[in-house]
Parts: structure tokens; sequence; C-alpha cells
């Protein structure tokens, strides 16, 4: 092995391809549409689409689901809840919640591209709770009050 975490993957079907970095560089793998027949997405509307794969992430890492950059710009189709968390316990189907922000319906078929999973280290931390924080400049400037 190269020294990288090691990530199983199970598919529905042995015809299905495994998910593969596309570049060098590339921080994600594609994740496809597994779909029996193509489908239309409304112009605002959503769909859950199956890729026919489930995952055995290593514990102390997660996926995320992200959007295709040329999919969002050239047809307005992007992944509703970006980015989406797959949990390292988590043994079911991967699905992607798919959202039109186009002005047209959008088509998906079998085998396109919808979306990238990028594997990020995680840490669970312990909470405690507090009667007070600790101050700092910022205090509780929300959001754009950094940017003033």
């Amino acid at each position: 092995m190269d020294g990288r975490p090691l990530v199983k993957v199970q598919r529905q079907d042995s015809a299905l391809l495994l998910p593969r970095y596309e570049s060098a560089g590339a921080a994600g793998v594609d994740l496809r549409a597994r779909l029996a027949e193509p489908l239309s997405i409304p112009p605002l509307g959503r769909a859950v689409v199956p890729t026919g794969l489930a995952l055995e992430i290593p514990a102390g890492y997660e996926a995320q689901v992200r959007p295709r950059s040329g999919l969002a710009a050239s047809s307005g189709l992007t992944v509703l809840n970006s980015p989406g968390t797959i949990d390292s316990d988590y043994r079911g189907e991967l699905k992607v919640i798919l959202v039109n922000l186009g002005a047209v319906p959008c088509g998906v078929k079998d085998g396109d591209r919808i979306a990238q999973l990028v594997f990020a280290p995680v840490v669970q931390v312990a909470l405690e709770a507090a009667d007070c924080l600790s101050e700092t400049s910022r205090g509780g400037g929300g959001f754009g009050s950094t940017g003033r």
C-alpha cells in the first residue's frame, strides 16, 4: 500500500466504475448517477440521486459531498446540502441531493458525473457547559463584521 488511508467501496453492480481522481492534483473523486431511467429536474426542483455505491470510511475520517463546478456553471445543477457529510460509521448507499438553480429543466442520466467526494480527517472534541467565554477583539461580531 502507498500510505494513503484505505476506503472500501461496495458496488451494487460489479459493472459500476470505482470513483477515481481525474487528475494528479484533484482533491475529490467524482460520483456518478446510478439510474434505471433518466430524470428531469425542473427549475428550483430537487432530486435524490442514487450512486449505487456504499463506503467503509476509516474511523477519524469523513467524506464530503460537494458540487462539481462545471455542472453548476453550465446548467445550474448543484448539491443542495453542500457539503454533505458521510460519517465513517455509515454503510448505506451514497445518494446525492441535487437542486436545479437554473431557468430550464436539467436532465440527469445513468453514469453522469453529478458530484465530487472529498475525504478529510475529523476531530471529535470534548464539549463543556460554560457560564462565560473568553473575550476577543471580535467578540460577538457576526456576518461581515471583520470585513468593515
